[in-house]
């Protein structure tokens, strides 16, 4: 299982290590994990052959410059993990062409699309040349078109003071072989620059998913720079790619990622209508789409006891009520029931079930903390959701989309809960089916409760989540728009959270 850069403190290694290797999904053994960050010291920078640039006098510079030479799979696997190392910070920038840059903006003020410009990056004095970047987000971009950012009510922690005056502000997906075919960096293709500074809540709202034994991505903090100019305090994260398809859990299997613009619907057999709803990552020559597909019609024409008898047979109820959980643990309320349908979905080729990855957790940890388990946390008070057989309107600022489905033949707006729900009140977008008719069964509702008991025990009332606020804090770096003042006011904020969701939760676990 991949596992991001945070130790677990004290006192909760007892249980989260047993889990781990009992665990069918994980890949690499505890022992591994530990000594990973030493063997990669040892093996240096994997994943690509260094070259030291010559100065004036001869002598080596300070910046190196990457070749295309790629080193063997398990040496950029170590290397990867030194970068997102426990408290490993960088130093990160980035030189582009201004006029490539303003084209990029122009086109996405035009029409919304996110063209890639050639760049050049420095990592910590390594200089890796001929990089792809574009923009990365949907609503978080809304402001460089004239929108309002940062979601609906403008959620704290998202892109606040993100401009296309302020380059070093805007989030990027950053792909070091979009130009140079083969071209990694520590074993890592893609990376992407988070909007928000510092995001104490993202960083920890992926520490606790990890502490929580579920598949997360790792991060890493950086300062970080474009042409030279003033630094800000920015979370790189790893983004899904194919070799993190690869090597995400124990058993093969395919990885999708949700478009923004998705919608979690039967929308017909034609395959084509889901690929750009649901991208495949991975095993792109042996598989395809169509276990979603079929996914989706089962869910579209299940009535609520088929659902509940064969539900078990599609996905891993097991790991889907510890995500619902989770997400109500971390006030996510932009999960896969969300506007922006952030998630992946996993099919397991030897269990032929779904699981659900957690992605972008950037609004995690700034809603209500007193919400209950039971309540549905949303963001802009979206989320009412389709019930059984609802039709679903796709988010409307992703990169794509499929079109806005109308509702299920026959369906009685007056009579059936799940009808109308693609053209709900307010415009809100959001909700799942899948997510709501397993909250609501009498069958799984249960699993949920267990789940959420023991993930409470684990994050809040054990500690564990103070304890990691306060690592990941101690690790996160100044720049020009970060003093250790402001960072200490937000840690405090966040801290304060915290302690209002463990006191909320405890009486009702």
């Amino acid at each position: 299982m991949r596992h991001s850069n945070c130790t677990a403190p004290a006192g909760i290694v007892e249980w989260i290590i047993p889990e781990l290797e009992s665990s069918r999904f994980m890949q690499r053994s505890a022992s591994t994990i530990l000594s990973s960050s030493f063997l990669a010291i040892a093996l240096g920078l994997s994943g690509c052959a260094v070259t030291p640039a010559a100065g004036p006098d001869g002598s080596s510079s300070g910046a190196a410059r990457v070749s295309e030479a790629a080193a063997a799979d398990d040496q950029s696997t170590t290397a990867a993990n030194a970068f997102f190392a426990d408290g490993a910070t960088h130093a990160v920038g980035i030189d582009w062409d201004e006029t490539a840059y303003a084209d990029m903006i122009a086109a996405y003020e035009k029409d919304g699309s996110k063209e890639w410009i050639q760049a050049d990056i420095t990592i910590d004095g390594t200089l890796i040349a001929d990089i792809g970047v574009r923009l990365k987000g949907n609503s978080t971009l809304r402001s460089l078109s004239g929108g309002d950012a940062g979601g609906p009510g403008g959620a704290v922690g998202t892109s606040a003071g993100i401009s296309s005056d302020v380059p070093e502000s805007l989030p990027l997906l950053i792909d070091f072989d979009k130009y140079v075919d083969g071209q990694t960096y520590e074993g890592l293709t893609q990376l992407s620059l988070r909007p928000g500074s510092p995001v104490l809540n993202e960083a920890l709202a992926l520490a606790l998913t990890e502490a929580s034994g579920q598949a997360t991505q790792r991060y890493a903090y950086t300062t970080y720079s474009v042409n030279d100019g003033p630094t800000q305090t920015r979370l790189l994260v790893e983004n899904p790619d194919e070799a993190y398809a690869d090597s995400l859990f124990d058993s093969a299997g395919v990885l999708y990622k949700s478009d923004a613009g998705s919608s979690f619907t039967y929308q017909g057999d034609d395959l084509a209508t889901y690929e750009e709803q649901f991208k495949q990552l991975n095993k792109k020559d042996t598989a395809n789409v169509q276990p979603i597909v079929d996914f989706l019609k089962w869910l579209y024409e299940a009535s609520d006891e088929q659902f509940d008898a064969e539900l078990a047979n599609w996905v891993d109820v097991d790991s889907f009520a510890r995500y619902a959980a989770t997400m109500n643990l971390l006030v996510n309320g932009d999960d896969m029931a969300g506007p922006g349908q952030n998630y992946y979905l996993w099919y397991d080729l030897e269990t032929k079930k779904i699981s659900i990855i957690s992605w972008d957790l950037n609004l995690a940890m700034t809603g209500n903390a007193t919400a209950s388990p039971d309540e549905q946390v949303s963001i802009g008070g979206g989320g009412g959701g389709a019930g059984r057989g609802g039709m679903q309107a796709p988010a409307a600022d992703g990169d794509g989309g499929g079109p806005a489905m109308a509702d299920p033949p026959g369906a009685d707006a007056a009579t059936d809960p799940g009808a109308g729900t693609g053209t709900k009140a307010a415009g809100g977008k959001g909700g799942n089916a899948l997510k709501e008719r397993f909250l609501a069964s009498a069958t799984f509702k249960p699993l949920y409760d267990k789940a959420y008991a023991e993930l409470y025990q684990q994050l809040y009332g054990s500690g564990t989540a103070e304890a990691l606020l306060q690592d990941i804090t101690a690790t996160v770096p100044a720049s020009d728009n970060l003093t250790a003042s402001v960072l200490a006011g937000q840690a405090a904020t966040l801290k304060t959270f915290i302690q209002e969701r463990t006191a909320a939760l405890k009486d009702q676990v």
